[in-house]
């Protein structure tokens, strides 16, 4: 990993499970920064969990290192574009909650 210092980071959560991340943030970092970076891994996760089951990320049987990274990009800009009309159709919803309440 760059750099000097590595964090090895334990969680112990409320059903006694215990989870360890490991992260190379510089050693000033706060407690809040460490949380931060941990937490959006999270959100990394879920949308490749999406891409996968919802999109086809994980139906590619080509054989070049291109056409892999071809699906990708399709699968990623699919995602970007349900993504986005998710949020605008949420967006408009709470406009419509506002105008009646």
């Amino acid at each position: 990993m760059p750099g000097e210092v590595a964090w090895l980071v334990g969680e112990w959560r409320s059903n006694d499970e215990r989870k360890y991340y490991l992260s190379n943030l510089p050693a000033e970092a706060t407690l809040k920064a460490l949380a931060a970076a941990i937490k959006a891994r999270w959100v990394c996760e879920q949308a490749h969990q999406q891409m996968k089951e919802e999109l086809g990320l994980d139906h590619f049987e080509g054989r070049s290192w291109q056409g892999l990274h071809r699906h990708a990009l399709m699968t990623m800009i699919a995602y970007a574009f349900l993504e986005h009309q998710r949020l605008n159709k949420a967006k408009r919803e709470k406009k419509e909650e506002a105008r009646s309440a």
